[in-house]
């Protein structure tokens, strides 16, 4: 320990809080740290690009509940800017480190490549999309300032940024008592007060409901939740951010509830009940179906890792973890939820012979596909609207940016969730607009040796865009998709343009376990999915 270099201590830090691969694009100001990644038997998985490195990182993050990318100064480092910001909207703990200029490299402001404006401008950015952020300058600190950062991931769940000087990665590091601890406890008297009220309501309540969202699967409380549900007999709908925070055959599961963009007996039990418990929800346009939700927050308990509200009186200093464990244990009475809906059930699959794939269909057919060894990872647009109808079996097995909606997400995720649990093989929906954002990323899961199984929804253009406005600026050139393992030299690749045709491909993609598998699913430009149906029907019924 006496020898440990600055660089040494960060990455064994990361190493026990269970990072084992680091996603990122080499270059010459991070090159002695990837060196010495490499020496402590990190796995370094370089992408095609920095973005598909941060996307990677965030859904490794989701999985697992940390994860990594590592880039060069301000070129690769603002690459990477928009992925940050999507984890920090979603609540994802994604560490961002960049190598930089050496300390003494500084001196009278030299022009360096790859700097924009001062030496500080790439730090500036990231201060606004993290929750921490340091420059590891000095050896003496580095030690303290790497505890508080990475302290700040594990508590607010959000991403945080060090940059580490190229001359620091080998200086001595300063070693001092840790003092940092992530953990924060309850105001005693306000969670007390709180849990009395909130027990009070649910006991008198008629027909309460959960409304578990995001935070459920950040800070790991799925299994608290479902005592609480189970205890007290209380149905449960997630929000399409949410998806998978439980398994959605449990028999209290609802449904993803979404406004009008949701089933309606979905939306209509949630929206009467007199006690809505909304668990770590985020209250975004996606989430209520672009506003189209109506949740009264005076017949609500609404708890956040922020805030805790019920009906109109807010709670001070009280954490979602020690509210949802004081439910557990609180005297709640069990309450006869009487009928309620349940998810459609997945049914067998017959295709048409000749019949032409629409959005509809193609979600029937994949819903009978599905199994509990799959992570489904949809991407924004209709592959995201469409998948909130499938069946997820076990908790945690659907990713989506269903908040920040940045499309080129679901590639990348791919990989990054593979990587996170080899158990699972990633079951990758995109639209081919986002497709030609990063799907090229395919080349870094050929190279690790991954297996995904990709279905571009290939409406040629920007199909979502299309319902609202349509413009030859929503049309992209169309490419031969499933002709992209001839370039890599791996893979399977099959063009769909009829139902036959895609149920003999995805029998055809589960046997391929080699490497990935890319379907080219041809869909009307004008096709969409029961969702995008269902908002647009009732919207339409309010002009």
């Amino acid at each position: 320990m006496n020898d440990l270099t600055v660089g040494d201590y960060l990455i064994s830090r990361l190493q026990a809080l269970g990072v084992r691969h680091v996603f990122g694009v080499p270059g010459d100001y991070v090159l002695s740290f990837y060196a010495l990644l490499q020496s402590r038997e990190m796995r370094i998985v370089n992408t095609c690009d920095e973005q598909g490195a941060g996307f990677a990182a965030d859904a490794y993050a989701r999985m697992r509940g940390l994860g990594v990318v590592c880039v060069t100064y301000c070129v690769g480092g603002l690459k990477v800017a928009n992925t940050t910001a999507e984890a920090f909207a979603e609540k994802s703990p994604v560490v961002i480190i960049s190598g930089s200029p050496g300390m003494k490299e500084r001196d009278k402001n030299p022009l360096l490549h790859h700097k924009v404006r001062d030496f500080d401008t790439q730090l500036k950015i990231f201060e606004q999309i993290t929750a921490a952020s340091t420059v590891l300058a000095d050896a003496q600190t580095a030690q303290k300032e790497i505890d508080r950062v990475l302290d700040a991931a594990l508590r607010f769940k959000r991403p945080v940024y060090i940059e580490i000087p190229r001359d620091m990665v080998a200086a001595p590091c300063i070693l001092h008592h840790r003092t940092a601890d992530h953990r924060t406890g309850s105001d005693p008297d306000a969670l007390q007060e709180a849990l009395t009220e909130a027990v009070a309501m649910m006991n008198a309540a008629r027909k309460p409901v959960i409304l578990a969202d995001v935070e459920v699967h950040r800070f790991g409380l799925q299994e608290m939740l479902l005592r609480l549900a189970e205890r007290a007999n209380i149905p449960i709908a997630s929000t399409i951010l949410g998806k998978s925070v439980v398994g959605e055959e449990h028999s209290l599961y609802l449904g993803v509830y979404e406004g009008a963009m949701g089933r309606e007996e979905v939306r209509r039990y949630v929206e009467e009940s007199d006690c809505v418990l909304l668990m770590g929800v985020f209250m975004t346009d996606v989430n209520l179906g672009i506003y189209t939700a109506r949740l009264e927050l005076g017949r609500a308990i609404y708890a956040t890792s922020e805030k805790l509200t019920i009906r109109f009186h807010t709670y001070e200093n009280v954490t979602l973890q020690d509210f949802l464990a004081g439910l557990v244990e609180a005297p709640l009475l069990r309450h006869e939820p009487g009928e309620f809906p349940h998810p459609e059930p997945a049914v067998e699959f017959t295709a048409q012979g000749t019949r032409n794939v629409t959005v509809r269909r193609l979600f029937q057919c994949l819903n009978a596909f599905l199994t509990r060894d799959m992570v489904v990872i949809a991407d924004v647009g209709d592959a995201l609207f469409g998948a909130a109808d499938l069946l997820i079996r076990r908790h945690t097995e659907f990713l989506g940016p269903a908040y920040y909606t940045s499309m080129g997400f679901a590639v990348p995720a791919g990989i990054g969730a593979q990587l996170a649990n080899p158990e699972l093989r990633p079951l990758v929906l995109v639209g081919d607009g986002a497709f030609q954002m990063t799907g090229m990323e395919l080349s870094t899961a050929v190279r690790y040796g991954l297996s995904p199984i990709v279905v571009v929804l290939n409406n040629r253009g920007y199909g979502t865009e299309r319902q609202m406005q349509e413009g030859p600026y929503n049309d992209i050139l169309n490419w031969n998709y499933h002709r992209l393992p001839e370039i890599l030299g791996a893979g399977r690749g099959f063009l769909v343009e009829t139902e036959e045709q895609l149920d003999q491909a995805l029998i055809s993609a589960e046997r391929h376990t080699e490497s990935f598998c890319i379907l080219d699913v041809q869909m009307d430009p004008m096709d969409r999915s029961p969702a995008l149906e269902r908002l647009t029907e009732r919207l339409s019924k309010r002009l």
